[in-house]
């Protein structure tokens, strides 16, 4: 007579210690790429089409166009208040934020602006001009804190220099 041999079949046991030394390590790593890594999302509003309502102080719509060689400030009611001209290729922040300031003073209660951007604008050009028109580095009692200018900001196409109307970003 034959006899069977039965083989021993012996389960391998499984090794998961490289597993959890890497779960250890990692885990941590990835809560604290939480803190550093958040999203800013700011509001923004369209420009809505024409309408015919009447200009008056509450409806006045100041505008900051940016242009290739300027950055020119105009409002709905007379056209054109300043263009501030680039130097050195740069657009002048500064300038524009100091204009910006005493537009504030003379209308406080203003919160809204329109930025219009031409289709070659860099994006950290609008980003900049953003920055530039929502707030201003300010010094309340001993503390720097961020003073607001006008934080509602709305985005449009500008005019093509073409359209006849020079109140808003055409030559001075």
């Amino acid at each position: 007579m034959r006899r069977k041999h039965r083989k021993l079949h012996v389960e391998p046991e499984l090794d998961i210690t490289a597993f959890m030394n890497l779960m250890i390590v990692l885990v941590p790593v990835l809560l604290l790429s939480m803190v550093f890594a958040h999203t800013s999302i700011l509001d923004l509003n369209f420009p809505s089409g024409p309408s015919d309502l009447e200009l008056n102080d509450e409806n006045l719509q100041l505008q900051v166009v940016i242009r290739s060689d300027a950055l020119v400030v105009a409002d709905s009611k007379g056209g054109l208040i300043k263009r501030i001209d680039n130097k050195d290729e740069a657009y002048q922040f500064e300038a524009l934020r100091d204009l910006l300031k005493q537009l504030k003073a003379r209308l406080p209660d203003k919160k809204d602006i329109s930025l219009l951007a031409e289709k070659d604008t860099s994006y950290q050009t609008l980003v900049t001009v953003m920055d530039t028109v929502r707030s201003y580095p300010a010094v309340v009692a001993v503390s720097l804190v961020d003073a607001e200018l006008f934080p509602d900001i709305s985005i449009g196409d500008a005019p093509d220099l073409s359209v006849k109307d020079s109140n808003i970003g055409g030559a001075q």
